[in-house]
């Protein structure tokens, strides 16, 4: 080989470790800064309690593989993997895997919405019709129950549906399985998923504004489309597809780098395969991370309510973002009034025993659940058995990444929950 090729090989050599450098370093900067547990008011010993349970999930075979992550006081004092992005393959799960996370999508929908509002561009209480005029025609399901007649009356809303029936749920709108499910399924549209749809989420919306819903605006909670509905607005309002109005607007701002609405080939390497327990318990592989519709495309519907896939420590930043009260890093993305508005009960009862905000579930007096916490914390989760919550008064924001669908009788949640909380030992409420 001759001087200049060899000099040739070895400049690109070292161009690529520096690149490698490069890129290793912007991960860690995008990354909360560590501390042990001790600087951030929790146990390492009790902290052990919670890594061998979730070890002993994957060794039982209730999940093939987990990503758990605490943050506390703005530093990341727990940050762990387990298991497996996919049993087959044996590929061991790294802390940046990325995820599926479902219905968590509708945390930066509701935020994109707020955002839009301190700019003056909409009020909460606008009726939707005002930015789809096809919802001026909204229809109710009423069953009929006389005489065992069967099959529903189609009546109009008592009231227009607004943009906060719409963050609360509260609206009437399901994923089709109400009264009018037949309708639905005739329609196409039924279900979360719109990832697969080979058109734009405004299509979907537009033609979901004439079907039947399943209550009246304001009167129950109603688990369903409205999300999708709300990210269709702020593509009317801003100008953008909701794809480009996260990346440009909330995503590359907090430095979220690993959070996409379909996954750019270059990172397939790092999505979990989806496992679900099935009617015995029994781990089941259902989806391949290559065989993901989030991969294959066709990459034209943005779902607002359950379209994006994201890492743990991406998704830590945006709740932290909410903690610090809409800042981080320099990035300000809301008003810290804003996220009070957000994080506080809109629904005076018709969430069961919490309350609900604009986005989240509230936790309105201790105890009402049963469940740890601390009053003010919010949170969700998403199909795929992923789940969050922050808690302001104990400056933590919990993060908790698996790929479990069904995840029927699991008990995961419930216990990372009691773990996390039995591992602080410096509380706010002290």
């Amino acid at each position: 080989m001759s001087a200049c090729r060899l000099a040739s090989l070895n400049r690109r050599a070292a161009l690529g470790v520096l690149l490698g450098l490069i890129l290793s370093l912007a991960s860690a900067l995008a990354q909360l800064p560590s501390a042990s547990p001790a600087e951030a008011g929790l146990s390492a010993e009790r902290l052990e309690r919670l890594s061998r349970y979730l070890q002993s999930v994957v060794e039982k075979r209730k999940a093939a593989g987990l990503v758990a992550l605490i943050a506390r006081r703005g530093r990341l004092p727990y940050f762990q993997a387990f298991g497996s992005l996919d049993r087959e393959t044996g590929a061991p799960m790294p802390k940046d895997a990325v995820f599926r996370i479902a219905s968590q999508t509708k945390a930066l929908t509701s935020t994109a919405v707020m955002m839009l509002m301190e700019e003056g561009r909409l009020l909460l209480d606008d009726p939707v019709s005002k930015y789809i005029p096809e919802f001026a025609a909204a229809r109710v399901a009423v069953p009929l129950e006389e005489k065992g007649a069967k099959g529903y009356a189609a009546v109009p809303v008592k009231r227009p549906i607004t943009l906060r029936h719409l963050l609360t749920h509260s609206a009437g709108i399901s994923y089709g399985y109400g009264p009018a499910r037949e309708e639905y399924r005739a329609a196409g549209i039924q279900g979360w998923l719109l990832a697969g749809r080979d058109q734009p989420v405004g299509e979907v919306i537009k033609k979901l504004a004439a079907l039947p819903f399943d209550a009246q605006p304001g009167e129950k909670f109603v688990y369903g489309y409205n999300t999708d509905i709300l990210g269709y607005v702020v593509e009317i309002v801003s100008g953008l597809s909701l794809d480009e109005f996260f990346a440009k607007r909330i995503t590359g701002p907090l430095k979220m780098k690993d959070t996409h609405f379909f996954l750019p080939e270059s990172k397939l390497g790092r999505l979990a395969s989806v496992y679900g327990l099935d009617e015995k318990g029994v781990l089941t592989k259902v989806e391949d991370a290559r065989g993901s519709v989030y991969v294959k495309g066709p990459r034209r519907c943005f779902s607002g309510g359950a379209g994006l896939l994201s890492t743990a420590g991406d998704y830590a930043r945006f709740l932290q973002m909410l903690l610090n009260g809409g800042e981080l890093d320099g990035a300000r993305l809301l008003s810290p009034k804003t996220v009070a508005l957000m994080t506080v009960d809109h629904l005076d009862g018709l969430y069961g025993p919490e309350g609900f905000g604009l986005g989240f579930w509230v936790t309105e007096k201790l105890g009402r659940d049963g469940r740890p916490g601390t009053v003010g914390s919010y949170g969700w989760g998403g199909a795929y058995h992923t789940t969050y919550w922050v808690d302001p008064r104990e400056q933590m924001v919990c993060v908790l990444m698996t790929q479990l669908l069904p995840a029927d009788g699991s008990d995961l949640h419930g216990k990372f929950r009691s773990l996390v909380y039995q591992a602080v030992i410096e509380s706010g409420d002290q």
